[in-house]
C-alpha cells in the first residue's frame, strides 16, 4: 500500500473511532458478534492480554446511541465542571464570551458516532446500519477498551476526579492504546505508523480538513478540537513508545500522570521525567473563587500558540512546564483569573514569560500600566487590569498571570503556594 493510502486509510479509521478470562461464545447474535468472535484472538495478540470473560454485544439504533452518550455525559464529572471550564476558558481567550461549551461538547460526542463500550454494563454497542468499512475498525478500538475494562476498570477511571491535566493523560493513554491497536492491526506490521514518529501530526491535520465528513468538530474553537484529537493521537504515539520501549511489560500497569508525559513518553520511559508536582494555592484575594483547576503542558502549548500561530515556538514555550493551577474569582465588577505556572528552569520560566508577553499584546493591543518589579509587566485595556509577573514558589521560578476587571484588587500570594509531588 502506498504511503498515501496508508495515510488515507488510517485517517478513515479514526474518523470511525469513537468513544470509548474464561473464553467462550460471544454473547450476542448476527454479523456483530461474529465478526468480534472472529477478531478477539487477534486483538489478545496484540494487546497481550486475554479476555477474562465473553464480551457482549448488541446493537442500538444511531438515536439510542447518541442518548445514551447525552446521558452519560451529562452525568459525568466533566459534564459538572463545564461552568467553570467555561468561564475558565473564555478568560484565558481560549474560548469566545458566550460560548455554550454544555451544548458544543455534547453536539460534538454524537457526531459521526459508529459504536461504543459501556463499561457500566460491560457491552460494546454498534450503532445499526454503520456503513460495511466502518465495522472492523470500530469493534477492533471497542473491543481493546472493552479488554481494558477487564483489567483497569474503566467506569472507575474515567469518574475520577482527577484534575484536568491527569485526566486528560489517563484518557490518552486509554484512547491512544485503542487506536493504536486498531490501526495496527488494520494496516498490519511495519505500517507508517509503528516505525514513524509523529505521523500522527499528518493524521490530525487531515482530520481537521476533512470537514465535510465531520463537520461540528472542524467548525468547533482550536482548544475543543485539539483536546478531543488529543487522547487519540498523541495517546497513539505514546502507545507506540511505550510498547517499544517496555515489550514484557503490562500498557496499563503504569498510567501517565500529565500531558507532558504523554508529549515526551521517551523521558518518561526513561524514568527521567517524574510526575508533576501539585500546586495548592491559597486563596486569591479581591473576590470569591468560584472554580479551580489546571492545565498542564499540552494546554498551556495551546495558550502559547492561539495567538502566536507557531507551533514550534509555542511547543519550545511550554517545554519546561513543571505544573500549574488556576483559580476563576468572582469580583463585584465581573470575573477574573489569576494562573499560575511553574518551570523547571529560570530559562524556561523566562521563554514562557516572553512568549505569554508577546500573546497578551497579540490579543489585547493594550497600554502598559506601569511595571511591577524588574520584569513584571501590567497593562490597561478594555476595563481589565492585566498582569504578567514572575515569580518564584519554594525555589522554583514561576510567571503569574492575572486577568481582572479594572477596580478590583485581585491577587495571589505566591509566598503561600504549597508544592507537593505525588510519589
Amino acid at each position: 500500500m502506498s504511503t498515501a493510502a496508508r495515510s488515507r486509510s488510517l485517517a478513515m479509521a479514526l474518523l470511525f473511532a469513537t468513544a470509548c478470562g474464561e473464553r467462550g461464545r460471544v454473547e450476542g447474535e448476527g454479523e456483530y458478534a461474529r465478526k468480534v468472535a472472529e477478531l478477539i484472538p487477534r486483538v489478545e495478540a496484540a494487546t497481550g492480554l486475554s479476555f477474562k470473560r465473553p464480551p457482549k454485544v448488541a446493537t442500538r439504533t444511531q438515536g439510542e446511541v447518541r442518548a445514551f452518550l447525552t446521558t452519560a455525559f451529562l452525568e459525568s464529572a466533566e459534564s459538572s465542571e463545564l461552568e467553570g471550564k467555561q468561564q475558565a476558558y473564555t478568560l484565558l481567550g481560549f474560548l469566545e464570551p458566550g460560548t455554550d461549551l454544555r451544548r458544543l461538547f455534547t453536539d460534538l460526542l454524537v457526531e459521526q458516532v459508529a459504536g461504543i463500550y459501556d463499561p457500566r454494563t460491560h457491552t460494546l454497542y454498534v450503532v445499526e446500519g454503520v456503513a460495511p468499512e466502518a465495522v472492523g475498525i470500530t469493534l477492533t478500538h471497542e473491543l481493546v477498551h472493552a479488554l481494558q475494562d477487564q483489567y483497569l476498570d474503566l467506569d472507575s477511571v474515567q469518574r475520577a476526579n482527577r484534575g484536568n491535566d491527569r485526566a486528560m493523560a489517563a484518557a490518552a493513554a486509554i484512547e491512544g492504546q485503542a487506536t493504536f491497536e486498531q490501526v495496527s492491526l488494520l494496516m498490519g506490521k511495519g505500517n507508517l505508523i509503528e516505525g514513524l514518529p509523529g505521523a500522527w501530526d499528518m493524521v490530525r491535520q487531515q482530520i481537521r480538513d476533512n470537514k465535510t465528513t465531520m463537520p461540528r468538530l472542524a467548525a468547533a474553537p482550536m482548544v475543543i478540537q485539539e483536546t478531543l484529537l488529543f487522547p487519540y493521537l498523541a495517546g497513539a504515539e505514546y502507545a507506540r513508545a511505550f510498547k517499544q520501549g517496555f515489550p514484557r511489560r503490562a500498557f496499563l500497569s503504569d498510567l501517565p500522570r500529565s500531558t507532558e508525559q504523554v508529549l515526551h513518553p521517551n523521558r518518561f520511559i526513561a524514568g527521567t521525567d517524574p510526575a508533576p508536582p501539585r500546586l495548592a494555592l491559597p486563596r486569591a484575594t479581591g473576590g470569591t473563587v468560584t472554580y479551580e483547576n489546571d492545565l498542564g503542558e499540552f494546554e498551556t502549548r495551546l495558550w502559547l500558540y492561539q495567538y502566536g500561530k507557531d507551533q514550534a515556538s509555542a511547543g519550545r514555550g511550554a517545554m519546561g512546564w513543571n505544573g500549574d493551577a488556576y483559580q476563576v474569582v468572582k469580583t463585584p465588577k465581573g470575573n477574573a483569573i489569576v494562573w499560575l505556572t511553574l518551570w523547571d528552569s529560570a530559562v524556561d520560566a523566562g521563554e514562557f514569560f516572553d512568549l505569554a508577553n508577546e500573546a497578551i499584546v497579540e490579543r489585547f493591543s493594550p497600554k502598559e500600566y506601569g511595571k511591577l518589579g524588574d520584569r513584571g509587566r501590567r497593562y490597561q485595556e478594555g476595563g481589565r487590569i492585566l498582569q504578567l509577573r514572575p515569580v518564584t514558589v519554594e525555589g522554583i521560578p514561576g510567571v503569574l498571570w492575572i486577568d481582572a476587571p479594572a477596580g478590583t484588587a485581585v491577587d495571589l500570594d505566591a509566598s503561600r503556594v504549597a508544592v507537593s509531588r505525588p510519589r
